[in-house]
């Protein structure tokens, strides 16, 4: 899979500490300008649905799992490849002091009725729930929260350089 961008936060000084791995997808699901997204309250943010994947569990295994749970897509379908991003973070728990985020997104097509998502505590107390969203304003969104927020998450950078890409390479193409 192709690389998209690797980044290293500025508050890593020492690349040789003790770090771990974790792999999750990402879905990129469009209905022309509009892309199926994750709104989460308490980070004021729009993010690609995904997230971890499970200890064996494939790529694609994975993608159509995080999809179903959280947002109720079903019948994924037409699922092609579409980069890597790649984040080395700080980390402030027990046991290592970097997480290297690897981000394998996919774009795909699911059929247009969600279903009830099946939200984990985290993600409810968090305020998150799907959404379709023009592309656009959810950029322009995401760019506000990032120069005006003191709330916003770690992911929001990540994701709208997605959505920006996303933007030149899926739907410029189109035009």
């Amino acid at each position: 899979m192709r690389l998209l961008k690797s980044t290293i936060d500025p508050d890593i000084s020492d690349m040789s500490a003790k770090s771990s791995t974790r792999k999750a997808t990402r879905a990129i699901v469009l209905n022309g300008d509009n892309i199926l997204l994750l709104y989460t309250k308490r980070y004021h943010d729009y993010s690609l649905p995904g997230g971890g994947i499970d200890e064996g569990e494939s790529h694609i295994a994975g993608l159509v799992r995080e999809l179903k749970e959280e947002t109720g897509a079903h019948n994924v379908q037409n699922i092609k490849e579409f980069g890597l991003y790649e984040e080395f973070r700080p980390w402030h728990k027990a046991d290592f002091d970097i997480v290297h985020m690897l981000s394998y997104c996919y774009v795909c097509t699911i059929d247009d009725e969600l279903l009830e998502p099946e939200l984990e505590l985290h993600e409810i107390d968090n305020g998150m729930h799907p959404i379709w969203m023009n592309i656009h304003q959810a950029i322009r969104h995401n760019e506000e929260t990032i120069k005006n927020s003191t709330k916003k998450g770690l992911s929001i950078e990540r994701e709208t350089f997605l959505l920006k890409l996303i933007v030149r390479e899926l739907l410029n193409s189109k035009a």
